[in-house]
């Protein structure tokens, strides 16, 4: 009997490197959610057995393991794919060389698998904008600006060499980190909530890490005219303050903006404040370029269910863990 869509055996593989993290398991989840999808999942981690890895099976992934740090296995696990997505975790081990060496793991993997279609998650070598010597925010680690971006931008030329046909991905700050890494509203001594945010009066490209995935999901479907291409993604471009009205609404309680002077982030001492203090002041300093480099529209085209801040922050008021009055 014919059926709608297209049999199993006719799907293009799609491998998925993180899919059990935010980006990579939003991309899982778009293609498995769609019944009349092109293609098949197959989902990379480092162990099938975890919860995550499991929950995907059970959705119809094909599970793979492998370790960005050993090529051989990324290679077994691109082969026979139609397209690869490609994303690293610098907050795993902070260390930009290491970063650098999966990159190149990656694309020399899927160079060997002959992947037709690869999405390589990136952001910005700021050292196009802030050179070394330039004292407005410190150097780290004696050779970056703002470590975690300046890796992954350095790394987009391994793909070029090794001659894969690769869309750049350029992500946005996710709104999820409000939930996850305490960036959420704080409450003072005083009772009252804040928004700490080292932004100024600038605004932020912010986007949903579901939608992230969604709009992955469209370049591969769009194929051909992504190759070769840099696509930026936001969701939406908003102010601290903004912001602040938006969780506000949300919460059902005040939430004020509270802008922190970069030096005094940068201070914090957790792990990466310097790295993270450093990025907000780039976005903050060049905020015509990364907002311009991340359209709203062109995102709803690749992802026609794209989620506002105000969408967001409704749907997830019960998991923003305030503490109460």
């Amino acid at each position: 009997p014919l059926f709608h869509g297209v049999t199993m055996s006719e799907k293009k593989i799609i491998a998925v490197i993180g899919a059990t993290g935010a980006q990579g398991g939003s991309l899982a989840r778009a293609i498995l959610e769609d019944t009349e999808s092109p293609f098949a999942v197959r989902a990379i981690t480092r162990n099938a057995s975890s919860e995550k890895a499991q929950a995907l099976a059970g959705l119809g992934a094909e599970v793979v393991e492998a370790d960005l740090d050993d090529q051989s296995s990324l290679e077994g696990a691109f082969s026979g794919a139609h397209g690869a997505f490609c994303v690293t975790n610098f907050w795993e081990h902070f260390s930009p060389a290491k970063e650098q060496a999966q990159v190149r793991n990656l694309a020399q993997a899927a160079k060997s698998a002959g992947v037709s279609h690869v999405i390589w998650s990136t952001l910005e070598d700021t050292r196009k904008w802030v050179p070394l010597d330039d004292d407005r925010m410190p150097t780290l680690q004696n050779e970056f600006k703002v470590p975690h971006f300046d890796g992954k931008g350095a790394s987009d030329a391994f793909f070029q060499e090794a001659g894969v046909p690769t869309t750049n991905l350029l992500t946005s700050f996710y709104w999820d980190n409000l939930i996850h890494f305490g960036m959420g509203p704080q409450r003072g001594e005083d009772g009252s909530l804040a928004f700490n945010l080292p932004m100024g009066e600038k605004k932020l490209p912010g986007i949903a890490a579901a939608d992230i995935g969604r709009a992955a999901y469209g370049v591969f479907r769009g194929g051909k005219e992504f190759i070769g291409k840099t696509v930026g993604i936001a969701g939406e471009h908003l102010t601290g303050a903004e912001m602040a009205d938006t969780l506000s609404s949300a919460l059902g309680e005040p939430v004020h903006y509270n802008a922190v002077p970069f030096d005094v982030y940068r201070g914090l001492g957790f792990d990466g404040a310097d790295d993270l203090g450093n990025m907000f002041q780039f976005k903050h300093d060049f905020e015509d370029y990364f907002c311009e480099a991340r359209p709203i529209e062109a995102t709803r085209q690749l992802n026609p269910s794209l989620q506002g801040f105000k969408e967001w922050a409704e749907a997830n008021r019960d998991r923003l863990s305030i503490d109460p009055a």
